[in-house]
């Protein structure tokens, strides 16, 4: 069923956690995520993506826009970013300035407000670990909804193993309540069971988080 773009999300929707963790901390996100060094892991989060120009490429839970505003430099694509935050996306219209074919929508990852078979790409960057368990399997059914056949899904995120040698800090992390559900193969497996051919692609180690994992998923022709 094809969906059109609503004004809000609906009321109904469980309450989001923000970028930064409380509005209060969102003006110092982009610093944060610069000093952690993200930067890196956006490029390889694009690289993995293979845009290339005419391309539609969606990132859910875009935040204050850094991913979306990088894809759209990095190929002449459409890029729509989608995020529940209204002050994060206000912070990434600002960057989408002189910009064309980039827009900002707010919506939740569980009810996307788009078409089905509307894009090329999905991205997500640290995001999946927002989600509580019983909202993942609903996202990931609307990723694939979205997506045309032969699309495909690029996510970062806290996952896979958990590595000894990332240090006290970075095993605190991966042990939250909002992390614990994404280790093992735990994010392949929800994304498998929502249609996809997923596989993990590789690992990046990030100051203080410790290491990040990249997946692959694809939705079969």
């Amino acid at each position: 069923m094809t969906k059109n773009s609503p004004a809000g999300p609906p009321a109904h929707h469980p309450d989001y956690l923000p970028a930064a963790g409380h509005d209060l901390f969102l003006p110092g996100y982009d610093l944060l995520t610069r000093v952690l060094g993200f930067s890196r892991a956006y490029r390889t989060l694009i690289d993995q993506a293979d845009l290339r120009d005419g391309l539609s490429v969606l990132e859910v839970g875009c935040g204050t826009g850094n991913l979306t505003v990088r894809a759209r430099r990095a190929a002449a694509i459409r890029a729509v970013g989608c995020d529940p935050d209204p002050r994060a996306l206000a912070r990434a219209q600002g960057k989408a300035r002189g910009l064309t074919d980039l827009t900002f929508d707010r919506g939740y990852a569980q009810d996307l407000p788009y078409g089905d078979g509307e894009f090329d790409r999905v991205l997500s960057s640290m995001m999946w670990h927002h989600l509580d368990d019983r909202v993942k399997t609903a996202a990931a059914q609307e990723f694939f909804r979205v997506l045309r056949p032969g699309g495909s899904l690029h996510l970062v995120d806290i996952g896979g193993d958990v590595d000894t040698g990332d240090g006290l800090l970075a095993r605190r992390i991966h042990r939250s309540p909002h992390a614990a559900g994404n280790l093992g193969d735990a994010i392949p497996r929800r994304l498998r069971e929502a249609g996809f051919d997923c596989r993990q692609i590789g690992t990046q180690r990030v100051r203080l988080i410790g290491h990040v994992a990249f997946f692959r998923a694809v939705r079969p022709v």
